[in-house]
């Protein structure tokens, strides 16, 4: 009778423990800081939009705002990467653009992550002025230059070229096969 369930279960007790094993040997005092964040993803030293960036993501994942990520903020985190539903991920992407916290975001807060997603991946596409002008033509429905979460997933889920671009900007995979594949060695 529990034989399919129990097999689930053993499955996501197992990477459980994978995950575990890994964020234990990169964090043996099971909290992880902003600093050994950014040192576990190579990314100090970066201008000041990409380092913005990071410490927004970090704090998004530091759910109770303790100034750490534990091993359970860690799992929730890998959980919406690898099988958050495209409205999670949107809810984070929110969360994460919402730099100040007001339920809404401005056109300055858009572009500054715009601009700090590109200053670390590089993307020379669309520049940042751009982008952030077409999402809000397109997705800020009443056109007082700020969306809600509302606006945003909706505008977003609306557009399969706006999703695909948000997707592919934020996907955070790499950060996942980074701690997988343990430390990245420092560029000197």
């Amino acid at each position: 009778m529990g034989s399919s369930n129990s097999s689930a279960d053993d499955i996501n007790a197992l990477e459980i423990h994978h995950w575990y094993r890994k964020f234990m040997k990169e964090c043996p005092s099971g909290q992880l800081s902003l600093h050994e964040f950014k040192g576990l993803l190579g990314l100090q030293g970066m201008n000041p939009e990409a380092n913005q960036y990071i410490e927004q993501v970090f704090c998004t994942f530091d759910m109770n705002k303790d100034g750490f990520i534990d091993f359970l903020e860690f799992i929730a985190a890998i959980n919406l990467v690898l099988r958050g539903k495209i409205d999670q991920k949107l809810k984070w992407y929110f969360k994460l653009y919402d730099a100040d916290g007001n339920g809404s975001i401005d056109r300055k807060e858009l572009l500054s992550i715009i601009t700090a997603v590109q200053a670390i991946n590089g993307h020379q596409g669309v520049n940042p002025e751009d982008f952030t002008a077409m999402l809000f033509q397109k997705i800020d429905v009443n056109g007082d230059g700020e969306l809600t979460l509302e606006e945003f997933i909706t505008g977003i889920q609306k557009d399969e070229s706006l999703l695909a671009l948000i997707s592919k900007s934020f996907d955070l995979s790499n950060v996942l096969k980074t701690i997988q594949n343990g430390r990245r060695k420092s560029i000197p």
